[in-house]
Formats: C-alpha cells, structure tokens, sequence
C-alpha cells in the first residue's frame, strides 16, 4: 500500500483502497466472512447488543418526509414529549426533509453518544407552529420478542426476531407470563430470524431441553470441538412444542432448531431454513473497523452439519431465488436428499436430513397470494404502510378507546368491506 500511495501515476484514497482489498480477500474464504467499516460497526453491533444509542423513535420516510411512527415507552423521546404522527423536519439546524432522504441518513443524525444533545423541529397535526426539543440521547431497547400472547385457553405464542444479548430474558418473561395464563403448548415463531448470538440460542435451548442434553457443537481447524449441553432446569422442558421455520430461518434459529428436532422435543412446521452453519469470530482492527471471520462450523446434536453449499458464491446468493423457482416453497416433495445426508433423532429414530438447512417435520407452502404482482406492487410502492400510518394518526383516540389492549384488538379488529374500500379508495 505504501508502495502505491507513493508511486502510483494518481493520487489514490489509501483508506477505500485496504477496505476493498480486505472485503475481496474474505469473498475468497465463504459467504459469512465479512469485514464492518467503523461507521458502520456501532449500528451492526445494536442488534446483537440488544440496545443502541438515540433517541428512541421508530420513523418511517413517507413522500420524502420524516414521521414518527412509534416512541419507545420510557424512552427520551416520549419522555420529552414527543407522539406517534409528529414529522421531524429540522434535525441540529439541518432540514431534515426531501427527495432522496434514506434511513441511513437518519440513522446516522439520530443516533450518537450516550449523554449528548440532538436537538429536533417537529410539525404536529392541529399545532400551528413547529415545535422544538433538545433530546439528551439515551440507551434504546431493541427486542427480540416481538409479541407473545395466547392463541386459546392452552396455546401461547412467541414471536422472536433475532438472538440477542437480552433474548433469554426477554423469552423467559414471556413464557412465565404465558404459564401464569394457563399455557401448555407453545408456538415459537422463528419465521424471519436470521440468528444472531450462539450463546443465546444455547440458553434458549436450555429452555426447553431437559438433563444435560447436547444442544450444538463446533470444531474448526484451529478450533477443537466445543459442546455446548443443557445444564440448568428450563422453563418449558415438558409441554407440546412446535418450531415455526422458513427460508430466511438461519443460523442460530437453525441450532434451536436442530436440537428440537434431533431430541424429538418438539416439531419442526414450515419451510427448510437458510442453511447456515459456520461460525465467527470478531476480531478488531486497529482503525476501529472490525473483521468477523468464519472458525468454526457448528453440528446439531446427532452431528448434522446444515450449512448450504457455498463453491459458487453467484448461486450461494441467488439460492433463495433458485429454491422459489424450483416449487420448492410450494410443493412438499420438491426436495430430494441423498441417503448420504440422512440422520437418525436420538430418541424416536426418525429420518431428519443435514446438508443445507433444517428440513420440517410438517411442510407448510408459501401463501401465494402474499406474493402476486398486485401485492407486490402495493408494498413496494409504500402504499400499505402509508396508507396505516395515515388511517392511525386520523382515528388514533377512537382506536385506542375501542381497542385498549393489544388482546383486544387481536381479537376484536375485523377487515370490513368498508375498512377494505377505504383502502382502495387511498
């Protein structure tokens, strides 16, 4: 580098110059190895973390303007005063509205160091003048569980997005609150989530899995074998359980599921996951940036090892796109697996299968009509959300006293031919 800085017949950007080289490096290694620029670290890290530094809203862009569409409860922002519909318009002085406006953008004028000021201009709906607030930026919440509730008297429900820091003791919460309630089945929504931690998806596991019962184990060339048991009484170890998994199930959604189904502990219903089974590392750079290198691949208890093939990375990225062409999100028997990659469960002996992803026990085709060109067109167009935001902020207080629960609106709130002709009518 040094050499090119110097020599080189153009004036070259050292810093772009290393990144590209390091990213074409690691493109050599497997689709997972991947490097994170500084800027970009902090918000990659959120997630896994389990909480950021902002504000606390959920913003949606909508006609090049920026709208609060939710506050987070105890956050700085509800607590300053600002409410679902306000549009931030000025964000430190700098107009904050436009065409091109990208939620990068946002992101990056939001979010910042604990302790420090953002000072925003908001429009509000019936107030004629801007209002303005000095917000002191704070730790945000981000959650994994989206919503747990009961489907009937005996069924519970969780939905969870992602293994993060705060998963285990956000699912522990909602399962001690579902059995307070009468639950003795559990769905567990997987549908989505892409993974995460490893170290979450082994406590939740743990969860569910009775003894000492192997969960996962990894081994890598310079990595020897790593196991990872159950080892604590878990909240759910005895009542029906069923795993829901798709396409975009991956990684540690993919080791929960594993383990469930090679102990015979519960079902596997929906689609064959990602096909994910490498693990990283984090190592840092000295300029901040970070690289997050494959060490390991890890194997479900009865040694399956689930990652997809990755020889061509061209096809690695259109796999998704290949499986929905081939009918295999639609027909059960689209999949043909060799003898090579069947696997025996540990306890009732059935056929389960390795080699790209967690096969379900009971297959569950994609609802087409989620994916027909008019509705395609509708959500990418923006149109849906629009629509809701608008719908919300126009009936907000009649919503709210007429479902003041979320209980009562899953039950209670119906699609009418009204509600529907109010929507096409937009």
């Amino acid at each position: 580098m040094d050499n090119i800085t110097k020599y080189y017949v153009d004036p070259v950007n050292g810093k772009s110059l290393t990144e590209s080289a390091i990213v074409a490096m690691l493109e050599k290694l497997d689709p997972h190895s991947t490097y994170i620029p500084a800027e970009e670290l902090n918000e990659a890290r959120s997630t896994i973390n389990g909480s950021f530094i902002g504000v606390g809203i959920r913003f949606q862009i909508m006609k090049d303007t920026l709208n609060v569409v939710s506050t987070t409860p105890g956050g700085p922002s509800e607590r300053i005063g600002i409410l679902p519909g306000d549009k931030i318009v000025n964000v430190d002085g700098n107009t904050i509205a436009g065409i091109g406006l990208k939620n990068a953008d946002v992101r990056s004028k939001l979010m910042g160091e604990l302790g420090s000021k953002v000072k925003l201009e908001i429009k509000r709906k019936n107030v004629k003048d801007n209002l303005v607030f000095t917000i002191v930026r704070d730790k945000i919440p981000i959650y994994s569980v989206d919503a747990h509730y009961m489907i009937d008297k005996e069924t519970g429900y969780i939905r969870l997005n992602a293994f993060s820091g705060t998963t285990i003791e956000e699912v522990q919460t909602a399962l001690r609150e579902l059995k307070e309630k009468g639950m003795k089945n559990l769905i567990f929504d997987l549908q989505g989530n892409g993974g995460g931690l490893l170290d979450a998806a082994h406590n939740l596991a743990d969860e569910f899995l009775s003894g000492d019962k192997l969960i996962v184990y990894s081994e890598g060339r310079a990595q020897p074998r790593s196991n990872r048991k159950a080892g604590k009484k878990g909240l759910f170890e005895d009542g029906k359980l069923i795993l829901l998994t798709d396409e975009y199930s991956a990684s540690a959604s993919e080791i929960l599921s594993g383990s469930i189904q090679d102990w015979d502990r519960g079902l596997i219903v929906g689609r064959r996951t990602f096909g994910k089974g490498l693990v990283q590392r984090p190592i840092p750079l000295i300029d901040g940036s970070e690289i997050r290198l494959t060490i390991a691949r890890y194997y479900t208890p009865t040694g399956r090892f689930i990652q997809k093939p990755y020889d061509d990375p061209e096809m690695y990225k259109k796999d998704i796109t290949q499986r929905f062409l081939n009918g295999e999100f639609i027909h059960a028997d689209s999949i043909h697996m060799p003898d090579s990659l069947k696997f025996k469960t540990l306890k009732t002996k059935r056929t389960v299968y390795a080699g790209g992803g967690i096969m379900p026990d009971f297959f569950v085709p994609l609802d087409t009509t989620e994916n027909s060109t008019y509705f395609s067109k509708l959500f990418q167009g923006g149109h849906v959300n629009s629509f809701s935001y608008k719908y919300i902020n126009e009936n907000r207080e009649s919503l709210k006293q007429k479902y003041p629960t979320f209980e009562a609106f899953n039950t209670n709130f119906k699609c009418d031919e009204a509600f529907m002709n109010t929507f096409f009518d937009y």
